[in-house]
């Protein structure tokens, strides 16, 4: 906890110069927009994510590793450092942003345009109605994680949550290496050891992540093995984001407004237990379910 309560302010002088920290890394024109660069610490008032670290490393809660304040111009500009759930080396061809809820959760056409675009729920249901395949002892652990977190969440009144899944197909890589002249053993393209500086989502569901030290995990860079319908080889990557919203009268009004229009229960906003319990059974009935 300790490390939640530490302040560090760093001052860039408002002229050009070689002597104030990265400046190297700064361009002229952003060092004379800086002004102090302060590193504050997060509320040091309980929060889910480091207690339920301590208690518990098996968790696909975010982890965060600061908060940063600049200040430039006149007005604060306020950054959360969190780890990154997507390595950098490994290509997602698919990416879902599920929370369990069903009304207008497709994504839009603006991000379908994208190169890598995150679909919704429902693109999920059209795209793998019949859900990713896990054996059964990874599904049992996925889904007690996701158990543990929401009931984490839940106590602190924390709604609209998502699980960020990010699917690298193996057999589809592999086919896309043969198209680029690639022979399966040359060793291009083969991720090269990381830093285990944070959990991978296979650690986030079986067991405490190695700290410090590199890790080799051949291409796999800690991917959930799984299969779709048509048996191709799937890692997957996931991780429960956005958990900073909290259920407050805002929220309640939200949902009172929007269950007179649609279907109450099928609205993203909602009461943290049911929130919950929805969110751990579509994840464990409809979107990862057990080798048949």
């Amino acid at each position: 906890m300790q490390d939640f309560y530490v302040v560090e302010s760093i001052f860039f002088p408002s002229t050009d110069s070689s002597s104030h920290p990265f400046s190297s890394n700064l361009t002229r024109t952003s060092t004379r927009n800086l002004s102090p660069l302060c590193h504050a610490a997060p509320d040091p008032s309980p929060s889910p994510s480091p207690q339920n670290l301590n208690q518990n490393p098996r968790t696909l809660l975010p982890k965060f590793y600061g908060l940063y304040c600049v200040q430039a111009g006149g007005r604060n500009i306020r950054i959360a450092v969190m780890n990154n759930l997507l390595p950098r080396s490994v290509r997602m061809h698919l990416k879902y942003d599920l929370k369990g809820s069903t009304c207008k959760r497709r994504a839009s056409a603006r991000e379908r345009d994208k190169p890598c675009p995150t679909f919704k729920d429902l693109d999920f249901l059209q795209d793998l109605p019949d859900g990713l395949f896990l054996d059964a002892d990874m599904h049992s652990a996925l889904c007690k994680t996701l158990q543990r977190d929401c009931l984490v969440l839940q106590s602190f009144k924390i709604m609209d949550y998502s699980l960020l899944v990010a699917i690298h197909s193996l057999d589809q890589a592999q086919r896309e290496r043969a198209a680029a002249g690639q022979r399966p053993g040359d060793g291009r393209g083969r991720p090269a050891a990381q830093r285990a500086l944070y959990s991978t989502a296979m650690e986030s569901i079986q067991g405490e992540a190695p700290r410090g030290g590199p890790i080799h995990t051949d291409d796999q860079m800690g991917g959930i093995p799984a299969r779709n319908s048509r048996g191709e080889r799937l890692l997957l990557f996931i991780g429960i984001i956005d958990v900073l919203q909290s259920y407050r009268f805002v929220k309640k009004l939200e949902h009172s407004w929007k269950a007179l229009v649609h279907d109450g229960d099928t609205v993203s906003v909602h009461r943290p237990s049911f929130y919950a319990e929805r969110f751990q059974r579509f994840m464990c009935h409809t979107v990862f379910r057990r080798i048949p």
